[in-house]
């Protein structure tokens, strides 16, 4: 489809175009002439999320606010607004207005006007009960259904009142805007100063009831966390008081002080009996084994101060060790080992060696390491003991340091929790605290009327209604398969193309046809019609015989022989029109011929009709009958080379090739064949076996000749 016959389908339809927007026009011009005006009035709520001087105390210290949050705020509160107890809220209040004033916002309804002074007593006390609840009206009580009823009569309800409110964001600010549209200014203001308000009032209460109950549960659950910390630290307590525990820490590290002091003591014993061992060992190397017997016979017998000197140095010593190396006993320690060397270097004086050797310096040596082997040995024994219970002791500890650790990892759990609690306390009691932004900046106010729209909504009609046609036309244009141009026939069954003819009024008069009233059509037809027998010479290169065909009934066959007949005749040809069609004899039934085709072409030796140099028509009688039922195939084509001497051409109209055989029969002695298709008609799937015939004659077929077309389509 070519855009240029869609606008050829607006062109033809033009009036239609002009009509149906005028009479839109005028109609929409008496149904908004009496229009009331349009009252908005606006009112602005600030919200607090944008506004950061508003957000001194609870701000963000990240800044992490992001578009995305701040818009779905945003929405939430919209959509809060919105509520469909915000609508009835206000709702209430219309109606109270309208039942306890004089003047109404609106003109009484029916419903309203039958109420009497009761009933709206009635009404007044059960409306103002449900705004005080912020109840709906129930419709499944008979009473309230009724003031549902009322508010749906007085445009009050919830469905009425959303259709004019708007609820929207102002851009990127912090502000949201309500405003509402009604033919009153009193009205407009009132429903939005209402609506504002009572949405202030429910998100205010509603924030303050969630956060009292944060700040109440955060309260208990900070009692639950202290109780639990003050348990665990007292159960601590009493295990160190039960225990004798002061600090863990302390106790072990001084007990393990110890032990590393008193190995090395232990060490430095063992490295003194060795050497003195040593030295001892050297010195009695030194005497012969007479001296030595007798060293050792008198030496072992020491005299009595020694003895009890060394006695108390062993369990001095022994003290000294055991108090962990106490220095005030050292001092005694020192002072008894003075004492018991002096008494020593007394009884190397006598003599307890041999008369005859003087080696008194020697023996005092010896016994000073001997003796001081013995306390070196003693200090041994003293620091294993010692040792042994200071690792029991530190071994006690072992036990008690992991109880208190556990204790003490579980009171580092309960303190976190403790401390955590506390925060998200103190953190959601100051933001309860500020956390209603909300404020109505800017209530609203009766404003002037809003400018006419009348005359938009005029235009706005002609425009609809012009484009609406549009888009019908658009649509029969669309889906309209019709073929209209000979340039669609060709396309849709290709095949060739003789020519066009356009729509003419007349009989099937041959000279009478030409004569009609519009001259223009008729110049036009004949030229159209001398087009296509210049095109149907040229198809027949001096063959005579042509068959004229279509593919349904009454597409124009009888008017185009008819035509070309005359044509013909006009250029001095002999023509003879034959009429084929059987079972519509439109041709036979006007000129009233004087031979058929039945009497001429039947095998009959008694047949003697022949055809007089002024016949140029031969009908038939109609009915139910073939040409090849009259005679046979050979003798037909016998006649017709007869009719081939007589005549110059020979012009055939067929039946249909809708009707069967009927057709073909005829077209078997045409030289050339040509199908006339009548415009604004389609292709039915059934007739594409009738156009793959036609394909299927090559040559033979001469071509289409498209008929009643519109008489201002271009030639092609």
């Amino acid at each position: 489809m070519e855009l240029g016959n869609f606008f050829k389908l607006l062109w033809k339809h033009r009036l239609l175009l002009i009509i149906v927007p005028l009479v839109t026009i005028i109609i929409s011009f008496f149904l908004v002439k009496n229009l009331a005006d349009k009252y908005v009035s606006n009112a602005q709520i600030a919200t607090g999320i944008v506004d950061q001087s508003r957000q001194l105390l609870d701000a963000d210290p990240t800044g992490s606010a992001k578009e995305q949050s701040i818009a779905h705020e945003f929405s939430n509160l919209i959509e809060i607004m919105k509520l469909k107890t915000l609508i009835n809220q206000v709702s209430y209040q219309l109606i109270l207005h309208d039942l306890s004033n004089d003047v109404p916002f609106k003109p009484e309804s029916k419903l309203f006007k039958t109420m009497n002074p009761r009933a709206r007593a009635h009404a007044i006390e059960v409306f103002t009960q449900k705004f005080k609840n912020k109840q709906p009206l129930s419709y499944y009580n008979k009473d309230e259904n009724g003031l549902n009823e009322l508010l749906r009569s007085m445009k009050y309800d919830e469905r009425s009142l959303r259709k004019d409110l708007y609820i929207n964001r102002d851009e990127d600010s912090d502000f949201i805007t309500v405003a509402y549209e009604s033919n009153n200014p009193q009205l407009s203001a009132f429903v939005v100063n209402v609506l504002c308000s009572q949405f202030i009032d429910y998100y205010t209460h509603t924030v303050r009831k969630n956060e009292t109950d944060a700040v109440n549960y955060l309260s208990d659950l900070l009692e639950q966390k202290r109780q639990i910390l003050n348990k665990k630290t007292n159960e601590l307590q009493e295990y160190r008081i039960k225990n004798g525990i002061l600090n863990l820490d302390e106790q072990s590290r001084a007990i393990f002080d110890q032990i590393m002091v008193f190995n090395d003591r232990k060490q430095q014993a063992e490295k003194d009996v060795a050497s003195y061992n040593g030295a001892i060992q050297k010195l009695n190397n030194k005497f012969t084994p007479q001296e030595r017997g007798y060293i050792e016979a008198n030496v072992s017998k020491y005299n009595q101060a020694v003895t009890n000197t060394q006695d108390q140095l062993h369990i001095l010593n022994d003290r000294y060790i055991r108090s962990g190396f106490d220095p005030k006993l050292k001092a005694a320690v020192d002072s008894l080992s003075n004492k018991l060397t002096a008494q020593i270097n007394e009884t190397s004086d006598k003599y307890i060696s041999s008369p005859l050797t003087s080696k008194d310096e020697l023996i005092r040596q010896k016994i000073g390491l001997e003796v001081n082997r013995d306390l070196a040995r003693y200090s041994i024994n003293a620091i294993n003991t010692s040792l042994n219970e200071l690792n029991t002791r530190f071994n006690k500890l072992v036990p008690f340091d992991a109880t208190v650790k556990t204790y003490n990892y579980d009171i580092d759990i309960a303190s976190k929790e403790y401390l955590d609690v506390l925060n998200k306390y103190n953190q959601t009691n100051l933001q309860s605290t500020f956390s209603i932004k909300l404020r109505q900046v800017e209530p609203a106010t009766p404003d002037a009327a809003e400018p006419s729209k009348k005359l938009l909504l005029i235009i706005l009609s002609g425009v609809i209604s012009f484009a609406f046609c549009v888009v019908v036309l658009f649509g029969i244009f669309f889906f309209d398969d019709t073929i209209k141009e000979p340039a669609e026939l060709v396309k849709r069954t290709h095949l060739p193309l003789l020519g066009y003819s356009n729509t003419v009024e007349g009989t099937l008069d041959l000279r009478k046809l030409w004569d009609v009233e519009n001259r223009d059509k008729m110049r036009l037809f004949k030229e159209l019609i001398r087009s296509i027998r210049f095109e149907v010479d040229q198809e027949l290169r001096g063959e005579k015989i042509l068959g004229i065909t279509s593919l349904t009934n009454a597409e124009g066959k009888s008017i185009l022989a008819v035509s070309l007949a005359y044509s013909y005749a006009m250029i001095n040809k002999k023509v003879l029109l034959i009429d084929g069609n059987f079972s519509n004899p439109a041709i036979s039934n006007t000129v009233q011929p004087k031979i058929y085709i039945e009497d001429y072409f039947k095998n009959n030796p008694d047949n003697y009709e022949t055809l007089s140099s002024t016949t140029n028509v031969m009908g038939n009688h109609g009915g139910d009958i073939t040409l090849l039922e009259l005679s046979d195939e050979n003798y037909i084509r016998s006649k017709f080379n007869e009719l081939k001497m007589k005549y110059d051409i020979i012009i055939i109209e067929t039946p249909p090739l809708s009707e069967l055989n009927k057709s073909k029969e005829w077209l078997l002695f045409a030289n050339k064949i040509v199908a006339v298709f009548e415009a604004d008609k389609g292709i039915a799937k059934w007739q594409n076996n009738n156009l793959q015939y036609l394909r299927n004659l090559n040559s033979k077929f001469a071509g289409w000749v498209l008929n009643k077309t519109n008489a201002s389509q271009n030639r092609f």
